[in-house]
């Protein structure tokens, strides 16, 4: 009711149409949650209840956590647990990718990953192998 009085309608539709196009993007989930939530106050006809927030908060995540959260999408898993699920999900693929990254940079130590059995000598116009 407040929001009706004192809020422009243009100011109204612009956020309803911000939160009609809301995905994960760049964003992080818990950005991403936050922004959902904010929006999605101002457009009640598009998750009129707890139940339609939950399909519509996993369809703008990554392709990759959408993937992942098929399963909420199948039950009436609350929607809190539908935030902290990905958000969990998120948490361990960095760590996975911070592993892997320190993994490389320990594997590397130093040599240059080129290993020749056999030198060339280029000399007085011919060249020779020694083997």
């Amino acid at each position: 009711m407040f929001l009706r009085e004192f809020l422009p309608q243009t100011l109204r539709d612009a956020w309803h149409t911000k939160f009609e196009q809301l995905h994960q993007g760049t964003m992080i989930v818990s950005e991403y949650a936050i922004r959902f939530s904010e929006l999605s106050r101002h457009a009640p006809t598009l998750v009129p209840s707890v139940r339609e927030r939950v399909p519509r908060f996993i369809d703008g995540l990554s392709y990759g956590l959408i993937f992942s959260m098929s399963w909420e999408l199948d039950t009436d898993t609350p929607f809190q647990q539908v935030v902290e699920n990905p958000m969990r999900l998120e948490s361990i693929r960095a760590q996975e990718r911070e592993h892997k990254k320190d993994k490389r940079s320990r594997g590397f130590g130093g040599f240059n990953g080129f290993y020749s059995s056999a030198m060339t000598y280029h000399g007085g116009g011919s060249s020779s192998r020694i083997v």
